[in-house]
């Protein structure tokens, strides 16, 4: 079994092939670790909500949001 470090090495390997160092750089910083404590935040937003609630949030999302990833792939 791989160790957490391996893995991680293996991951940058297959980017930096694929895409090269600069582009693999720019992917990197692309995606941020955030900050906060989620599990204790989404409580704030969550516990107001009921499940009919988000349902019909859900429903209200356009159907073919194709354009998603447009920020990704420029």
């Amino acid at each position: 079994m791989k160790t957490q470090n391996e893995i991680i090495k293996q991951g940058y390997d297959a980017l930096i092939n694929s895409l090269g160092v600069a582009d693999t750089i720019r992917f990197i910083q692309y995606f941020s670790p955030g900050k906060g404590d989620y599990t204790k935040e989404r409580h704030q937003w969550l516990d107001e909500k009921t499940l009919a609630d988000v349902l019909v949030e859900m429903k209200e999302l356009p159907k073919d949001d194709t354009n998603q990833y447009d920020e990704i792939i420029e």
